[in-house]
């Protein structure tokens, strides 16, 4: 199989190291805002933030038409809406709380096409967005709509090197402060803690040693650095509304000190 020489998977398996914002805000006009930003790829976040499935149609359209990757993170458990992302063009899924091989053979097998997984046929959205006919995007299909397993939990570190061998699974995506939260037992929200950045230096260790990419969820530019330290090739930096909420403050602030 060929991957587009410009896909989100192509550009994962070279050197780049690759920035993606982070959009909870379920209107089109966000993520376009934010793909026509100096961002390499936009994520949609249907887990904790309010997108739908209506909202990521037309997100993904406007990621896209800016020149853009569009990922989106699925709820918990959520394969079916796996592969009705990638139907609508998303290039990437990510899934939240994989935390052992069998959640990640669910997660694979809706996200690649038989003989690797069970994903069914139905990629119109997707084919006309990319200007492709059906023989040719089934080829590419399978290495170029990636899989992404998130790890948050002591259990699916314990599991890491067994879920990262599960065909299919393209790359991980380190939740710091999911990690935070598990491994203090419920004690403390501390993403950029030692004990989350530790557990994150292990997670990309290990995903580099299994030919796997990371991916790093990041809450300010020193922990991207951090995590380009790492290994990690995909920073997820840049939350919608924490961005409108900085910029806000900052423009504010540098008013009232006059």
């Amino acid at each position: 199989m060929t991957r587009s020489d410009n896909s989100l998977a192509t550009r994962l398996a070279g050197d780049e190291v690759l920035v993606t914002a982070w959009s909870a805000i379920p209107d089109p006009q966000v993520p376009d805002i934010l793909a026509r930003c100096p961002y390499d790829c936009v994520t949609l976040d249907m887990q904790h933030g309010q997108q739908t499935f209506q909202s990521i149609i037309t997100g993904i359209a406007a990621i896209r038409a800016a020149g853009k990757h569009a990922i989106v993170r699925i709820p918990v458990n959520d394969y079916a809406t796996a592969s009705r992302a990638l139907d609508v063009g998303a290039e990437a899924v990510i899934a939240p709380m994989i935390n052992s091989v069998e959640d990640a053979r669910a997660f694979a097998a809706s996200v690649k096409y038989p003989p690797i997984g069970e994903r069914s046929w139905g990629p119109l959205r997707a084919m006309s967005i990319m200007d492709m006919d059906g023989q040719t995007y089934l080829e590419q299909a399978n290495e170029t709509c990636l899989a992404i397993a998130m790890i948050e939990t002591p259990r699916a570190i314990e599991n890491i090197d067994a879920i990262m061998a599960v065909d299919g699974i393209d790359g991980v995506l380190v939740g710091p402060g999911d990690l935070s939260l598990t491994l203090s037992k419920g004690a403390k929200i501390d993403p950029s803690g030692d004990q989350a950045q530790q557990a994150a230096a292990t997670i990309a260790s290990k995903a580099r040693a299994a030919g796997k990419f990371c991916a790093i969820f990041c809450v300010s530019t020193d922990d991207a650095h951090s995590a380009v330290e790492m290994g990690g090739s995909l920073l997820c930096l840049g939350v919608d509304a924490m961005l409108m909420q900085a910029g806000a403050h900052a423009l504010l602030s540098e008013f009232r000190k006059k």
